[in-house]
């Protein structure tokens, strides 16, 4: 049934912006770390979103795009913690493929008092404006109720077509 395709597109839409909020959560939580587990300040995170390849109308069933699906929900749930969960993800439509650091430097700020001051008195704040966070996070709630919207909608379609029968 092609609407089924249409319901994963859409959810995977959801679960892709909920990882997004995460991140952007975890980014805001993190905004004045000046030092990790790693060493030094937290450094800002951005999400990889790509297009779902195996989608197809026909659906690919061969045994390379099982093996393909498979491989690749494993992946994902080892990217959002579902490991071991018996949760996985072999929805069309889009993928977090990866979870990435900013490439900004980090501030430095003057202070020979603070306990994570180098040799020469500087402290180095993380790579998060949090304006920037705020305005992200408004974006992926959009998509994420567009999707939501979206779902909704071939659900109410799809609920009309099974009772045309009935009249």
């Amino acid at each position: 049934m092609a609407f089924l395709s249409n319901l994963d597109i859409s959810v995977s839409g959801m679960i892709a912006e909920r990882a997004r909020m995460d991140v952007i959560a975890q980014n805001v939580a993190n905004a004045d770390t000046t030092r990790t587990a790693e060493g030094g300040p937290y450094v800002r995170q951005n999400v990889v979103f790509t297009e779902n390849k195996t989608y197809s109308r026909r659906g690919d069933t061969s045994l390379s795009a099982i093996e393909f699906r498979t491989v690749l929900g494993k992946h994902l749930e080892e990217l959002r913690g579902l490991a071991g969960r018996g949760r996985t993800q072999t929805l069309d439509g889009v993928l977090l493929t990866q979870v990435v650091e900013d490439p900004t430097p980090p501030t430095p700020v003057y202070d020979p008092s603070h306990p994570d001051a180098d040799e020469d008195g500087y402290y180095y704040l993380p790579n998060v404006d949090v304006a920037e966070e705020e305005i992200d996070m408004l974006a992926a709630t959009q998509s994420y109720s567009a999707n939501l919207t979206i779902f909704n909608s071939m659900k109410a379609i799809a609920n009309k077509a099974l009772t045309i029968g009935k009249q």
